[in-house]
């Protein structure tokens, strides 16, 4: 399968039984290629990507379905800290840009406090805390919840929460 086979399996929630393919749809893919930085790579198979590429490539075909919310599991997993930035800086611009509200699983806490506005943590399946992410990221918090001893500064430039663990040794 292709970028392009990939991005337009988004636009199968629209696809009636009664109507084929359209030039509404062919533009709507080609968007969501554009939005995302893919559009050289549409005839590229999926397997020769990288990670980063394959994760805009998967981010494309979620803006092809047209929703206004983006549901997103671990869109940094199996990434070098310069492609999730990269993959996280993207979807916080498809955000401003085109209003969207973004849900997502995020298990690196100092990226989750840097891109959402608003934290959810859970422990087991149930609520432990919520809200801004300077609020709910707290040296107590994390060693409630996760048995992490950390401390949490604020970084310099953005002023949001970073945990630095401390060693159990």
């Amino acid at each position: 399968m292709n970028v392009e086979d990939l991005v337009s399996m988004g636009r199968q929630p629209h696809q009636p039984w009664w109507r084929s393919w359209s030039t509404q749809d062919d533009r709507i893919v080609a968007e969501a290629m554009e939005a995302t930085g893919i559009s050289d790579l549409a005839g590229r198979p999926l397997d020769e990507l990288s990670g980063g590429q394959r994760q805009r490539a998967w981010i494309a075909m979620t803006l092809a379905q047209q929703t206004e919310l983006l549901l997103l599991d671990e869109p940094t997993t199996h990434l070098d800290l310069a492609h999730a930035v990269e993959v996280l800086d993207l979807v916080g611009r498809l955000r401003d840009d085109m209003g969207r509200t973004v849900v997502a699983v995020l298990h690196d806490l100092s990226l989750a406090a840097r891109y959402s506005d608003h934290l959810v943590v859970l422990k087991d399946g149930r609520l432990v805390t919520a809200g801004p992410p300077r609020d709910v990221l707290t040296p107590a918090m994390l060693w409630e919840t996760f048995g992490l001893r950390a401390h949490v500064f604020d970084d310099p430039v953005e002023g949001r929460p970073v945990v630095v663990p401390v060693s159990h040794v």
